[in-house]
């Protein structure tokens, strides 16, 4: 098969390699900013974070996923959805849209989608991709573990660069104890903090993971109720209708109405583009990052002199 018709696939979550690249850089009290005062340290970070994970799974494919709002389906089901969220930082924000720019110089897509999150898209391509190719999730977010099968690995980004925990199906269990569709219905009973939605009051991760150990799913669970303690049998019935909004909330959808081929994510590094973008930006210690190609006569270096 082609390059374009195989391969393998790298979906980037990219707000959480911004995130975490913004708050890595900026946590000493100094942003990164160019001569003209425009915040760059959060995209400078994102490109290094980028480029590592290119380097570590040789992907044939890249795309890039984002957030597009605070509005989305889920909001709408609960108000209280995600509504324990801080602001941006306001160094942060104008760095949302330039590293958009940044990624499309690469040639990378950007796919996002309003009413949708990051990880709705993710997971949709995740399933359109995984029919013919091998594909990499690359996140912070364990949420993304519901997405792991046969041919779609999560990659999870440790503290510090280079550092990553991949999770294909046999990983998941081990280290888990779950299985993909485990990792909704663990969400369903213990709920999200982080996503500020409470899941059953009083059932932990312990419980919530010894519950589906045992019974499996949660139709599992409520089908064997009265062979529950009383007190765990008593917190689920009280909170049955949480419990399938909360496991609703954490599923990943996967029918996201967006569309990319394969052939649109071919990973071909725009040099002389990024190059210019690298320059604009101030980013000259990065070059280093898109200056070399390998070819079958050894390492091609573009020179920023060349680029007219």
């Amino acid at each position: 098969m082609s390059a374009e018709t195989t391969g393998r696939v790298m979906l980037v979550d990219g707000m959480a390699l911004l995130f975490r690249a913004f708050y890595a850089t900026s946590y000493g009290g100094y942003i990164r900013k160019t001569k003209a005062g425009l915040p760059t340290n959060a995209v400078y970070g994102f490109l290094q974070y980028f480029f590592d994970a290119v380097s570590t799974f040789e992907p044939s494919h890249v795309v890039c996923c984002w957030d597009m709002g605070k509005g989305t389906f889920r909001t709408e089901k609960y108000s209280g959805y995600k509504s324990n969220r801080i602001e941006a930082p306001l160094e942060l924000i104008p760095q949302f849209e330039l590293v958009k720019e940044v990624v499309t110089g690469l040639g990378v897509p950007n796919i996002g989608l309003v009413g949708f999150e990051a990880d709705d898209c993710i997971g949709t391509l995740a399933s359109y991709f995984s029919e013919e190719s091998e594909v990499y999730v690359l996140t912070g977010d364990h949420d993304m573990l519901q997405l792991v099968n046969d041919s779609v690995k999560v990659v999870i980004m440790k503290k510090g660069r280079s550092n990553y925990k991949v999770y294909d199906l046999a990983e998941l269990l081990e280290d888990k104890g779950l299985t993909p569709l485990q990792v909704i219905d663990l969400k369903g009973f213990m709920g999200d903090t982080s996503d500020n939605y409470p899941g059953v009051k009083g059932i932990g991760e312990k419980t919530a993971l010894k519950l589906l150990t045992e019974y499996g799913t949660v139709e599992g669970v409520i089908e064997n109720l009265h062979l529950l303690p009383k007190g765990v049998r008593a917190k689920i019935e009280a909170d049955l209708e949480m419990l399938h909004l909360s496991r609703d909330l954490a599923q990943i959808r996967c029918d996201v109405p967006i569309a990319c081929t394969l052939a649109e994510c071919l990973w071909e590094l725009q040099r002389e583009k990024a190059a210019r973008k690298f320059e604009e930006l101030e980013f000259g210690s990065l070059m280093h990052l898109i200056a070399g190609v390998k070819d079958e006569r050894g390492i091609v270096q573009i020179e920023l002199g060349d680029l007219g």
